[in-house]
């Protein structure tokens, strides 16, 4: 799918759920979309958990 969709998508979702649900609603489902896209890059093998955890003086690239 292409991510100009996906980003549609994920717009409406946050709109309606700012509309219908309130402020609350909205910062949940931007969460839960938050959580769901770094879960997404770590199962397609783009992300590693140890880059979570390493300081900035240990990254390289």
């Amino acid at each position: 799918m292409n991510l100009a969709v996906v980003g549609m998508i994920a717009g409406m979702a946050l709109g309606f759920a700012g509309y219908f649900g309130g402020f609350g609603a909205f910062l949940l489902v931007a969460a839960l979309g938050a959580i769901g896209f770094v879960a997404g890059r770590f199962l397609e093998g783009d992300l590693e958990v140890g880059e979570f955890f390493r300081s900035r003086g240990d990254r390289r690239g």
